[in-house]
């Protein structure tokens, strides 16, 4: 199924031209996110059910304000207090909400997979993946493809929209850290590949997935090795709640060999963009100085999400239309 008037489930399945689409769409969303009033009329009328599984602020929060700019009704389930919460199955809830009357479904939940379970369950209903266990967290890799092509845009002194995918055309990607257990390593993997940059991972080799090989990405195990090499550092955090700080011997041991400090930060070149998707841990993954570095874009990774989202939601639900 296409995206526009489809579902996001992956990266994976998304073609160069969608991911453009969502790109430049987004683009003329950032103008709405920026005026005074700040809504479209795009989905009057439409009901967006925001279901969060696990813990969540930015990206709830991005969604919920992504849909209400758009005239969205938004519905949104608190798990803490949920029937999730005296055992009932995700079929059931996303039956009970279905009988809601629902437009779309944003779906966030610690199993990977469970988007694409939840658009079998209703194939009627436009789903989103906010995230899926280990699996893909896409609209986070179609954010930090805007952001990149926004800031390389802004550069030439151009809009992103002008120059289509050609700034990602061997454009050299580092994604540092926890790759193993990170849904959004996956997936600005998939979206960069596809976009025609060159991506390497760096991170100890317990938290290097054997399957890098397969998506065409280099792997190495010394971060001083390929700093200077990077035009686009993406920093990962240990995410502690999926078992991944019993991968590392400590906390500091990972942030000396892996982590951006500010004396490699003073190596890299000043044109060097660095990203990290949130929640940092300061002082392990990135130093305190790094994450308010000139070069950090990590504030407007954050800015840049509701667009994005308001350029899926937009896409998937009134397929293109109607604004």
């Amino acid at each position: 199924m296409s995206l526009r008037g489809g579902h996001l489930l992956s990266l994976d399945t998304v073609s160069v031209e969608e991911i453009l689409d969502v790109l430049d769409t987004a683009e003329s969303f950032v103008e709405v996110h920026q005026r005074t009033i700040r809504k479209v009329p795009a989905l009057t009328g439409r009901v967006v059910a925001s279901l969060f599984f696990e813990e969540s602020t930015r990206t709830r929060l991005s969604f919920e304000t992504a849909a209400k700019r758009l005239s969205a009704d938004v519905i949104s389930l608190a798990v803490a207090s949920s029937s999730v919460k005296k055992g009932e199955s995700l079929r059931d809830t996303i039956a009970t909400v279905e009988a809601l009357g629902l437009d779309a479904v944003v779906l966030r939940h610690r199993s990977s997979g469970a988007a694409e379970q939840v658009a079998r369950f209703v194939p009627h209903v436009h789903v989103v993946n906010a995230g899926d266990g280990q699996h893909q967290h896409p609209t986070q890799g179609l954010l930090d493809a805007f952001t990149v092509r926004q800031v390389l845009a802004e550069r030439r002194g151009v809009t992103g929209r002008e120059t289509g995918a050609e700034l990602f055309r061997g454009l050299r990607v580092l994604i540092v850290g926890d790759v193993r257990h990170s849904r959004v390593a996956r997936s600005d993997i998939a979206v960069y590949r596809r976009l025609g940059a060159e991506i390497r991972v760096v991170g100890p080799g317990t938290l290097a997935p054997d399957a890098l090989a397969k998506w065409g990405v280099t792997v190495s195990h010394d971060l001083d090795e390929v700093l200077e090499w990077a035009d686009v550092i993406g920093l990962l955090r240990i995410q502690s709640e999926r078992g991944s700080g019993s991968f590392v011997p400590s906390l500091e041991e990972f942030s000396r060999h892996f982590g951006l400090s500010t004396e490699r930060l003073a190596r890299v070149s000043p044109d060097t963009l660095i990203m990290h998707p949130g929640p940092m841990n300061r002082g392990v993954e990135i130093d305190h100085a790094v994450a308010d570095a000139p070069q950090s874009v990590v504030t407007r990774q954050v800015a840049n999400g509701v667009p994005v989202r308001m350029a899926v939601l937009y896409l998937t639900v009134a397929g293109g239309e109607g604004r």
